[in-house]
């Protein structure tokens, strides 16, 4: 049988690991830099606690596994015969792949509520799972690195998050837009378009609109049953670029106004120090995640066709679904993935980045071989990536792994080299050759 991958999910080799890892550990030093605090969750999850919490569209999503050993004999029989999976499946499946880092960090909190310190703030980088249909820039595996502050109301903890945003994509130097708006302000809107009911739907749709256009927006409002008078006011709202107009708009909602005096804390705080890139108001930015409900943010690469590469806000009451009530919490996420895939389009990640070792070691017998690995603990105490060529093989073979590993430095012992207790260093780019003490070898290398 030909082996094969599930799909909507990638195999990546040394190279392309250690630029993911340039990615990961510069999001993580931003992280530490800001003062949160690391935390993993398992892979698997109850099911019990994602389910409800993605809107419909997130929970069929959601990757389910079958209880363990014979699962159909505590099956919902009646379910069984008819063919209704949705019925059937709470007597299958008790555990699922998470879905994001969020509500499993919602559920970790109300866990160790008593020996967190409050306002928490946390960070995680881990492999996440949704079973979305495979495209350019969306993946079923995936790596999200969120940062969320819980236990605070402070609208100063979304101004430090954009900050974050904006520090590490300057330090990996991806241009982008970093777009704002409140789910209250949406709010808002759904009550003076006379659907405060629809609000989900609203949200759903709008959400949409960056793949559908504003007329495939129209049609989805339209399919869920919303008015066209409340369609004509939610176009009207969406076409908005700047908080007094809106302001004005949404005048007679007290949940509108409320957002829009969010958002203006929020700048106040902000444009204290600027950014490097820009921060943008979009009152189309909705977010589908239900759990959202106050200030919400996108982040989009310029130059570039992809989805978004970050996003996130705050929610309000998301532990309270575990029975921790009143404990509001706000954070952002980083797609790694889609991070990746623009760095790699852009050709921008830093040359030191494809470096795997500093220096081979390639000897001519077994006695020089002897000597060389007796070389490698200095070399490596010295901070020096060194290798030796696991035997004595013939020149030509060493030296072709040499040239597929990318090595910079190649160090030659044979017999002669030996006695005189020195090395033939190359530079494998400019091809010189020269002889040299280990101390030389030390410092040529490290330079």
């Amino acid at each position: 049988m030909k082996p094969s991958i599930p799909k909507g999910t990638r195999d990546f080799g040394p190279v392309e690991v250690r630029k993911r890892n340039y990615i990961f550990d510069t999001i993580r030093k931003v992280f530490i830099q800001f003062g949160f605090e690391p935390i993993e969750t398992p892979v698997l999850e109850n099911l019990s606690t994602l389910t409800g919490k993605y809107g419909d569209e997130g929970d069929q999503l959601l990757f389910k596994i079958l209880n363990n050993g014979d699962f159909l004999s505590k099956a919902n029989d009646e379910a069984l015969a008819a063919k209704d999976s949705k019925k059937i499946l709470s007597s299958i499946s008790k555990r699922g792949l998470r879905y994001d880092l969020t509500v499993p960090f919602a559920r970790f909190v109300v866990m160790h509520q008593n020996d967190l310190n409050f306002p928490f703030r946390r960070y995680q980088i881990q492999p996440v799972w949704r079973g979305d249909r495979p495209a350019k820039g969306r993946y079923q595996e995936f790596y999200q690195c969120d940062v969320d502050i819980v236990g605070s109301t402070s609208l100063m903890n979304e101004v430090e998050l954009v900050q974050i945003y904006d520090q590490v994509f300057k330090q990996l130097n991806i241009p982008v837009e970093i777009k704002v708006n409140n789910r209250k302000i949406l709010a808002g809107l759904s009550e003076v378009a006379g659907i405060a009911d629809k609000f989900n739907d609203m949200a759903v749709a709008i959400d949409k609109l960056d793949k559908i256009g504003i007329e495939g927006v129209t049609k989805e409002l339209t399919n869920r049953e919303i008015a066209s008078g409340a369609i004509d006011t939610i176009l009207k709202v969406l076409e908005t670029k700047d908080l007094s107009t809106l302001s004005e708009i949404l005048k007679d909602s007290e949940v509108g106004q409320k957002g829009i005096e969010e958002l203006r804390f929020f700048h106040k705080y902000l444009d204290l120090q600027g950014t490097h890139n820009e921060v943008k108001f979009d009152c189309t930015l909705a977010r589908g995640l239900s759990y959202y409900t106050g200030c919400i943010f996108e982040v989009k690469a310029i130059g570039v066709q992809m989805g978004s590469i970050g996003g996130g806000g705050r929610y309000d009451d998301l532990t309270g679904v575990f029975g921790l009530k009143n404990v509001s919490g706000v954070g952002v996420s980083f797609g790694a993935d889609r991070i990746y895939d623009v760095m790699l389009e852009l050709d921008i990640f830093p040359d030191h980045v494809n470096d795997s070792a500093d220096l081979l070691l390639v000897a001519l017998d077994e006695e020089s071989h002897l000597h060389s690995f007796s070389a490698l603990n200095e070399l490596r105490k010295s901070g020096i990536k060194a290798m030796l060529y696991p035997e004595p093989a013939k020149l030509k073979k060493q030296m072709k792994y040499a040239n597929g590993i990318k090595v910079p430095f190649v160090a030659l012992v044979g017999s002669q080299e030996r006695d005189e207790n020195v090395f033939n260093l190359k530079n494998m780019e400019s091809g010189e050759e020269q002889k040299v003490t280990l101390t030389e070898l030390i410092n040529i290398t490290k330079a």
